[in-house]
């Protein structure tokens, strides 16, 4: 079992060194901890969405902007789009889930806000919808998905394809990605 053990620390070392040694991708986590920081600089939110543990990841992230990361400051406007459960089951129940998130954007989001979708396949059809929406209304999408890039990649102005087909393996990269973003957006926003 040890052994076991072993490898699945390795492979995820693995996955974060093939991030670590790829100067596209690390310029796009660049470029979007930039277009966040201008976000919330300019008064605008950062809205996040995903399915199962991508939700989860999406919720821990906005928690991250809206609560706070290392330090004691203002609140940053940011949410997970599925943490209304009473919307959420209504709108899947009514219209269908492949648009629970997309009628949320319509309702809530406006130019100059940032869409962040989560997805390892990067071919959730709720999160495609909403980053069409988002993209009718001026938002800045930016998606968080494993090595293809899926149909996701078509619809985004950022893509951030982490190198991996292990959707384990890409779970954990998008929230030390995630971390990285609310780190120095917070650093930029924060100066101490």
């Amino acid at each position: 079992m040890q052994q076991e053990i072993i490898r699945i620390i390795q492979s995820s070392i693995d996955t974060k060194q093939k991030l670590l040694s790829d100067p596209v991708l690390l310029g796009t986590i660049e470029k979007v901890t930039s277009v966040i920081t201008t976000a919330f600089a300019n008064g605008n939110k950062v809205l996040f969405c995903g399915n199962g543990g991508s939700a989860a990841d999406a919720q821990h992230l906005s928690a991250e902007f809206s609560g706070r990361f290392y330090s004691d400051r203002d609140p940053l406007p940011s949410e997970a789009l599925h943490c209304n459960t009473s919307y959420l089951t209504a709108v899947a129940n009514d219209y269908g889930y492949d648009v629970v998130y997309s009628r949320m954007v319509k309702g809530m989001g406006k130019a100059g806000d940032v869409l962040v979708g989560l997805s390892t396949s990067g071919n959730s059809v709720n999160i495609i919808n909403a980053l069409e929406q988002a993209r009718k209304i001026g938002m800045i999408c930016v998606v968080l998905t494993g090595e293809t890039g899926g149909k996701m990649k078509n619809c985004c102005d950022y893509l951030i394809n982490v190198p991996s087909k292990d959707t384990p393996r890409i779970q954990e990269s998008h929230i030390m990605i995630g971390h990285i973003i609310c780190q120095l957006v917070e650093q930029s926003l924060f100066k101490q």
